[in-house]
């Protein structure tokens, strides 16, 4: 007879500061429970269908796969979010785009771009909170467009557009009061790329020439032909790359460039605004 109290002193996973958390989210996906579900109720018996699945869960872990691909599933901001190993897997620090964007814009009227959508975590998180925007995501990969899509249905957001575009390639003639994006930002010989969970996401995601700076430069050189005067730029990047990305948004003729920082006291999002 298993209990749910020995099974997650069993779990054994590789020591690191989220392996409880992962091993509550892995039973509890098992079960079809809440977490909250495992710590009420510690002694309920785990029927042998769950523990097994939650011994196949386990074991995809050990070998390194993220929990959200495991389970498909990972939050962010308000939202609940499909995930596949063909997009990225939202992560907290991407909220800050996200909270500068509410920031910057009012609740009224207006055109939003996310370019590189992924799961569709910064548009869908951005349509949610304004009903009075109109947000448009696009991706280039198809699978991404079609999860983000999934989302988009799901949530009900009727206010959102997911769109196949190679950044700007299928957005002629529009102009938008924001562009948005968490684009790739890795340089191609980091050696993070073969550590942890970063070894489980799309290179195509990630990686962007020999410093990391290739779509961040692209990205910025062409946004002034798709923004509104007084329109806002913003743009996720790495750690390190703040200083790079102001003085690029700088010698395009953004004002109002700065950076803002993460939950780890890092520069992590740079912005600027297209003068009127």
């Amino acid at each position: 007879m298993t209990i749910i109290a020995s099974l997650l002193r069993a779990a054994d996973l590789p020591d690191s500061p989220s392996a409880r958390l992962d091993a509550e989210l892995l039973l509890a996906a098992a079960l079809g429970k809440s977490r909250s579900f495992l710590h009420t109720w510690p002694e309920r018996i785990v029927p042998s269908e769950a523990a097994l699945k939650f011994a196949e869960y386990l074991q995809r872990r050990r070998g390194g796969e993220p929990v959200a691909y495991i389970l498909g599933q990972q939050g962010f901001w308000k939202l609940d979010l499909e995930v596949a190993p063909h997009t990225l897997i939202p992560r907290p620090d991407t909220e800050l785009l996200v909270e500068a964007a509410l920031e910057r814009l009012p609740a009224t009227p207006a055109k939003v771009l996310d370019l590189g959508t992924g799961s569709g975590a910064i548009a869908l998180a951005l349509a949610s909170e304004r009903p009075a925007w109109k947000v448009t995501a696009v991706d280039r990969v198809l699978e991404a467009v079609a999860l983000a899509e999934r989302n988009r249905q799901r949530l009900h957001l009727n206010n959102a557009t997911v769109l196949s575009s190679h950044w700007f390639s299928a957005l002629e003639g529009q102009r938008f009061q924001l562009i948005i994006s968490n684009p790739p930002y890795i340089a191609s010989a980091d050696p993070h790329l073969v550590e942890g969970d970063v070894r489980f996401e799309p290179a195509s995601a990630l990686v962007a020439g020999v410093d990391g700076l290739d779509d961040l430069r692209l990205i910025v050189a062409q946004a002034p032909d798709y923004l509104e005067t007084g329109g806002w730029l913003m743009l996720e990047h790495g750690y390190d790359q703040a200083h790079a990305v102001r003085d690029l948004l700088l010698i395009r003729g953004f004002e109002d460039v700065h950076s803002r920082t993460d939950l780890g006291g890092h520069e992590r999002i740079s912005l600027g605004r297209l003068p009127c």
